[in-house]
């Protein structure tokens, strides 16, 4: 059986213009969510868990996860509503969002809501963003995955894919944020993230040292500069293919997906991936992963919305995309 990446956390229902008369079209998304549904678009058995509001939005959020053949085994139905943001862009297409998330669904976990021992076949499970750190539920959350910590066969994987309008910011964040990369064989992480978290700082030196606090792994993804990836005292730099921009919404969340992705079929997750990365030549050993998830990510950015490639297009893709982008 192909192993099984699970992601935890939050759906959100993007409200996103429609045009120029000033409507709101909405579409679910939420970082965790998309992650799940990267990685089932490019073959991956993929779980969600979550919790599901009890509203519309709720329904359109289980409809498009079906669509897109996520487990839904681990979902909960909640009583609460579903979280929602409005999405706007600058002059360069990148998205910024006014949230409204007091309440809602998706930060409510509750004793017993979450399963008591995951299913041997799953290999990874991926924690981020708004869900892994807003109160109440973060707590349940951080103490799940250090559960999951002492299973050498699951790969712990960490996206801050920080909101600072919903999580705050300072001391405290940071602090959260790093006892999940601790935990965490996988980190991929944002320069903005990393500059968020330790302002004025370079963010390859912060990667750099949570590299050696304990992942595996981190990779730093830098926009239209690609990405870098961390491994003990190895680097390796990833070019981005220049692309005609669209929008930036879901490009980490597809980068993620497809990381995991790549990874999963590759035979990396579990106890596999240290192993592989020990003394190895992370150009061979991971480059063909981390090329692809950066190729993913930039189709994301070449159409509205998060709505990641499939396992055709990413392929149609890469067979376009210079070798030598790897360094």
């Amino acid at each position: 059986m192909d192993p099984v990446i699970a992601v935890i956390g939050e759906n959100i229902v993007d409200l996103v213009p429609n045009g120029d008369d000033g409507l709101l079209r909405p579409i679910p998304g939420g970082s965790p969510a998309n992650i799940a549904v990267s990685a089932a678009r490019l073959g991956s058995p993929t779980a969600l868990l979550a919790r599901i509001g009890a509203d519309a939005f709720g329904r359109q959020i289980r409809r498009r996860l079906r669509e897109d053949g996520v487990d839904e085994r681990f979902l909960v139905d909640a009583a609460e509503p579903s979280s929602l943001a409005v999405v706007s862009f600058d002059e360069r297409r990148r998205a910024s969002y006014d949230f409204w998330v007091t309440g809602t669904a998706d930060w409510q976990w509750r004793p017993g809501e979450l399963p008591a021992r995951l299913p041997a076949s799953v290999r990874a499970l991926h924690l981020g963003s708004i869900a892994a750190l807003r109160a109440p539920g973060a707590a349940t959350i951080e103490a799940f995955a250090r559960e999951q910590a002492s299973n050498d066969e699951v790969t712990l994987s960490l996206d801050p894919n920080l909101r600072p309008s919903i999580v705050g910011s300072g001391p405290e964040v940071t602090a959260a944020v790093e006892r999940l990369v601790r935990l965490c064989q996988l980190v991929k992480v944002s320069d903005e993230d990393l500059d968020h978290l330790h302002p004025g700082r370079d963010p390859l030196e912060v990667a750099a040292r949570w590299a050696a606090s304990g992942p595996s792994l981190v990779v730093v993804t830098r926009g239209g500069d690609g990405a870098v990836a961390l491994a003990g005292d190895q680097r390796l730099t990833v070019s981005a293919p220049e692309i005609a921009l669209v929008d930036t919404v879901g490009a980490g969340d597809s980068f993620a997906g497809a990381l995991l992705h790549g990874l999963a079929a590759a035979g990396l997750l579990g106890s596999a991936l240290p192993k592989a990365l020990a003394g190895a030549d992370l150009t061979a050993t991971i480059g063909p992963v981390v090329r692809a998830a950066v190729v993913a990510a930039a189709l994301t950015c070449t159409r509205e919305g998060a709505d990641p490639p499939t396992r055709t297009e990413l392929e149609t893709a890469l067979a376009g995309y210079p070798q030598d982008a790897l360094s």
